[in-house]
């Protein structure tokens, strides 16, 4: 409602005449949802009336029970609960729910009862669901960041399927066992803010973090250390150069802790900075990976042992590097190189799969909390400096490049994986092991420009203006309507300019309101004739639609007594409809003959 009184005080339609005619025409937009009503609303209203009698859970079991029975079955709840990108089945905040069924289905249920056949009068789901009940209600009322998840999972599935066919690039050669892996695996994964997930492809198969564990360990730093003291070590610039160039900034500190060198200095500062600092190094390594376990929210980590020694046999350039910081007296004083270059590729050779990974993303998406399990593992200050690095720095040397045309934060690997990170709404991981030049998935780059063509999701699309792309976070009465809305008030007004934005930003101008008055109507009842002109000739609507009264805007300009507009009106009628007059004057003729 903010958008619509922001845009009546600001628009040409501010004429106390039109506002008048265009309610005594019967036009009111008061009610947008009249425009398009959403599948869900029935059960809105309902939880409404829940809020001032009825029970939450009564008010679930009597919208979904079967009136025969007078049970619920527990197998269609699920279904219904999945379309909106909740899986119930899995998802941990709804753990105890799942839990209680089981035990009751054990105790009570037939031996061949599972979740899909199990039905439960009324006391029953009451009692398995009062601890549960948050979720249900927020997943039944289609509370969620994105309420029409599966047309979402079409169009992600649509820009996936496009992506498989680029068969361009090939996997990272300089580690041999990265060199190994098969070039066709294909996946993608993302999770919400509000925990719905959706995944395509070979999304159980594991593959090594690389890169993209240099966010974490920086984050682990920052949350345990602080600004300060992580930043008297680690710059936060962009290099300019290669990942694993050997340079410093002009203060003799690597650039950013998202280049090998900087990545290098976190696991130092794990190392001898965090406490307690006198544990060794698989103490500190089970810090990492009980740190990772959480911002995945507790989903697949593993340890790939095999990348591990393969990389630490190839790691020439990563020593080269050590002992030129060493040179320069950049580390904490006392730091071993070698724990700290073993600490460095250990945390590389972490094991995620693009589920855990999108978790982890959405974590950082989230503010740092996990948005499965309500885990509060990172201050939101510190996630705001690690999505600012991942921006600017996150894909080697294409992140000004990526920054340019995808506007987002987002970390590659040379294994093959990218986490995509949309600040407060998701978290994307892809992973295709085929790399460009500069060490990119291609598959994956291609998924994320198309994403950021078909999705408002660069960080610098004008909301307000780009009709073009799809705002998968609006209910559709508040798409459709607001745009309905706006060009109907620019009809009213006889706002041509206006008429022309609608039109190059793909607008449907023959869409009607709930009267089923479209902005030709408007146009012929006001008697703007250069609008008319526009909507005829250049939109090439329909010159002849009957509203729910059965006028058209000939009859309009007929009635409010617009001569101009009526005699173009008829013009047009005549030139696109020749063959219903003709077939019409034909049958008159025959009726008198």
């Amino acid at each position: 409602m903010k958008n619509i009184v922001n845009f009546l005080l600001n628009s040409s339609f501010n004429n106390k005449h039109n506002y008048v005619i265009l309610f005594k025409q019967k036009k009111s937009y008061k009610n947008l949802r009249g425009i398009s009503s959403s599948s869900t609303d029935h059960v809105q209203e309902a939880f409404d009336r829940a809020k001032t009698g009825k029970g939450v859970a009564e008010t679930i079991f009597n919208l979904y029970k079967n009136a025969n029975t007078d049970t619920i079955n527990i197998g269609y709840l699920f279904s219904v609960i999945e379309r909106t990108g909740i899986r119930p089945r899995t998802d941990p905040r709804l753990k105890v729910f799942k839990n209680n069924i089981l035990s009751y289905s054990k105790t009570y249920g037939k031996e061949s009862d599972t979740i899909e056949s199990l039905n439960v009068d009324e006391a029953t789901f009451i009692k398995l669901t009062e601890q549960s009940l948050v979720l249900l209600s927020q997943a039944l009322r289609n509370d969620v960041i994105i309420p029409e998840f599966p047309t979402f999972t079409k169009q992600i599935h649509s820009i996936f399927n496009r992506c498989k066919y680029n068969v361009n690039g090939s996997p990272a050669s300089y580690i041999p066992q990265l060199a190994k892996v098969n070039p066709e695996l294909w996946a993608v994964s993302l999770c919400t803010v509000d925990g719905q997930r959706l995944s395509f492809g070979n999304v159980n198969k594991n593959f090594t973090l690389q890169s993209c564990s240099k966010p974490f360990t920086y984050s682990l730093c920052l949350n345990e250390l602080g600004h300060e003291v992580v930043h008297d070590y680690i710059g936060q610039e962009p290099s300019g150069k290669n990942f694993n160039e050997i340079c410093l900034d002009n203060k003799n500190k690597p650039h950013n802790p998202l280049l090998n060198s900087g990545a290098i200095m976190s696991c130092a500062l794990v190392l001898n900075k965090l406490q307690p600092s006198n544990v060794g190094l698989a103490e500190k390594y089970e810090c990492i990976y009980r740190f990772m376990k959480r911002m995945a929210g507790g989903e697949q980590i593993g340890f790939n042992n095999s990348v591990f020694l393969s990389e630490r046999e190839t790691a020439d350039r990563n020593f080269a590097m050590a002992y030129y910081m060493k040179d320069y007296k950049s580390f904490p004083e006392g730091v071993d190189l070698n724990e700290c270059l073993d600490l460095y590729f250990q945390t590389c050779s972490m094991e995620v799969n693009t589920e855990s990974l999108a978790v982890m993303g959405a974590t950082l998406a989230n503010g740092g909390l996990c948005p499965i399990n309500n885990d509060k593992v990172l201050r939101p200050d510190i996630v705001r400096d690690v999505l600012s690095l991942m921006y600017s720095c996150g894909m080697y040397n294409y992140s000004g490049q990526f920054a340019f045309q995808v506007g987002l934060p987002a970390k590659s690997g040379v294994s093959g994986g990218i986490m995509l990170v949309i600040p407060n709404l998701m978290g994307i991981a892809l992973y295709s092991p085929r790399l460009d030049e500069i060490g990119n998935s291609v598959r994956g780059l291609q998924f994320c420009q198309e994403l950021v063509d078909t999705f408002n999701f660069h960080r610098f699309d004008n909301l307000a203006q780009s009709v073009r792309k799809l705002d998968p976070t609006r209910k559709p009465h508040e798409s459709r309507g607001l745009t309905t809305l706006t060009l109907m008030f620019s009809a009213v007004a006889g706002d041509v300019s206006a008429l022309h934005r609608h039109y190059l930003q793909g607008v449907d101008m023959c869409t009607c309101d709930y009267d089923g008055r479209t902005a030709l109507h408007l146009a012929a009842a006001e008697g703007h004739l250069e609008a008319v002109i526009f909507l005829l000739e250049t939109c090439k609507v329909n010159p002849a639609p009957k509203d729910r009264w059965g006028h058209t805007p000939e009859s309009e300009a007929e009635t409010f007594g617009h001569k101009a507009v009526l005699e173009h009106l008829r013009k047009r009628i005549r030139i696109t409809q020749p063959l219903e007059t003709e077939t019409i004057t034909t049958t008159a003729e025959e009726k008198e003959g």
